[in-house]
């Protein structure tokens, strides 16, 4: 079975709607081409748009972020579980809260301007497709924990470079 978004499509009475909406972090899920890409971008605009729009102190910015990041978690991993449950594949490509969350780790002390933001961005889908040691492993937790805990895993390699980066740039 592909990894699809077009085949999410159910019959409407058998999806449980808050799962559906955050795992597919309201409809970013259902993007093309690359849902992951499209969810990662969802997740940098949110942010983006908290720094440029409410000029936040960097630390109530981080605090904003770490609140997100936990949402995401808490929520994310039942959602997931449920709409995977409900299409039945194991990892549906549509559920991206995983990459929002993984995202927004990426983004944790990431001053809010564009060069950073690209940088998180790209670094961030790159540690999330390539899967590096021992990220790949986490996939194998059960249901919505793999699902969403190999991107926390990414988000924390992402977060590393992009850190050591900021010293540079």
């Amino acid at each position: 079975m592909t990894n699809d978004a077009s085949q999410a499509t159910m019959p409407t009475g058998s999806r449980t709607y808050w799962a559906w909406t955050v795992a597919t972090f309201f409809g970013a899920g259902f993007g093309k081409p690359g849902p992951g890409t499209w969810g990662s971008a969802a997740a940098v605009l949110l942010w983006a748009a908290a720094g440029w729009g409410l000029h936040p102190s960097p630390r109530t910015l981080m605090l904003i972020l770490c609140g997100g990041i936990a949402l995401s978690l808490l929520l994310g991993v039942p959602a997931a579980t449920i709409a995977a449950r409900e299409c039945g594949r194991k990892d549906p490509g549509f559920v991206v809260i995983d990459e929002v969350a993984g995202q927004w780790i990426t983004l944790i002390l990431c001053p809010v301007d564009w060069r950073h933001a690209v940088i998180a961005f790209i670094l961030f889908r790159l540690f999330d497709i390539t899967k590096p040691f021992p990220i790949r492993r986490i996939e194998d937790l059960p249901a919505g924990w793999g699902i969403v805990f190999d991107d926390v895993g990414a988000g924390l390699y992402a977060w590393g470079v992009a850190s050591l980066l900021r010293l540079w740039i």
